[in-house]
């Protein structure tokens, strides 16, 4: 029998990325992969998988799964919400926490919280063939994941492992800080030359909205209009994850993890790859500064990233899933009447 994941509730776009699909852009296939690689990389760690594993991606909403397996392992990161096990009375397993479910259980992913996008990790991953040496997808070209597509309802989700053993679970040592409102730092360039001083100085200085027409593509922001120089076209070259693109209208688009490979508007400045994560967690309606840094600056700040996370998971501790609160219930139960939120 084939052990799987069978899509109940699709969410609003959930998609399975790895890493994503490099080496490739020089035939004009994008990357793709995630928008928080850090958080797809601690929800394999929670797991045991290698980091490079591809996992879920959730935007906005997650979905609703059955498992059909005898048991698989899970573990959700990049948001500040919950796990939810069950049917009306669902127990719930906090993000950065793993947890073993068997055959026939519902997991849900409701609401990501504060966060635009979180990742669900199966331990020991999908079973789904790459494409050009990833499983990352990337729907515009109906490239890679299950079928080149988001998943929809009734999709199976096969899995390599089936029969999770049992062990302890294992959970951040701290709550992940997600930075909703750090600036996002950038290199200028490399056409800051097409935009007036006053452009530049606007750019660093006013603050951005992530506007509801974003996407994987990119994050189309609204607030101060950055003046041009010289015009607004340039000869068609290469994209970066990151590079902040400016038409006529003289709002920046942040392009991301599903951007063209080309492109003929002048880039003001380029998001550094530390803080890629940092953007790509903002929801639309969310605030966005930006500030320059240096590319010496920008390398140790990934040095620095990149320590900190093995540090993280270096502490990973062992936690029990039948330990966790289950705030619902007890309301039910009336065992915490009169406590306010601290949500309110």
């Amino acid at each position: 029998m084939t052990s799987a994941l069978k899509v109940i509730q699709p969410g609003i776009h959930t998609t399975v990325q790895d890493l994503g699909r490099k080496g490739f852009q020089d035939a004009g296939v994008p990357v793709a992969g995630p928008l928080d690689r850090l958080s797809l990389r601690l929800a394999n760690a929670l797991v045991g998988n290698p980091l490079d594993t591809a996992a879920l991606e959730l935007v906005l909403q997650g979905p609703a799964l059955e498992v059909q397996a005898d048991a698989v392992r899970v573990a959700l990161a990049g948001c500040n919400t919950a796990i939810e096990i069950g049917g009306e009375q669902p127990r719930t397993i906090p993000a950065g926490q793993s947890v073993r479910l068997v055959r026939g259980d519902t997991l849900r992913v409701t609401q990501l919280g504060d966060a635009a996008c979180a990742y669900l990790a199966v331990e020991g991953g999908f079973d789904i063939a790459p494409v050009l040496g990833s499983t990352a997808t990337y729907v515009r070209g109906g490239m890679g994941g299950l079928n080149g597509s988001a998943l929809k309802r009734d999709d199976t989700l096969p899995l390599r492992q089936g029969n999770a053993p049992e062990r302890p679970e294992l959970g951040l040592p701290d709550p992940l800080d997600l930075a909703l409102d750090a600036p996002v730092r950038v290199v200028l360039g490399p056409q800051d030359d097409y935009f007036t001083e006053a452009g530049v100085a606007t750019f660093l200085s006013g603050e951005y909205t992530v506007t509801p027409q974003s996407d994987r593509m990119g994050f189309r922001m609204d607030g101060p209009a950055l003046e041009h120089a010289k015009g607004y076209n340039i000869v068609s070259d290469g994209i970066v994850g990151g590079s902040i693109q400016v038409p006529g209208s003289g709002m920046p688009i942040v392009l991301l993890a599903d951007a063209q490979t080309t492109g003929g508007y002048p880039k003001i400045a380029t998001v550094i790859s530390a803080d890629l994560p940092v953007l790509g967690r903002r929801r639309p309606g969310r605030k966005v500064r930006f500030a320059a840094v240096t590319v010496s600056e920008a390398e140790q700040v990934r040095r620095d990233q990149e320590a900190e996370l093995q540090r993280i998971i270096a502490a990973l501790r062992e936690v029990s899933a039948e330990a966790a609160i289950d705030v619902a219930a007890l309301y039910r139960e009336n065992l915490i009447s009169g406590v306010v939120s601290h949500r309110s």
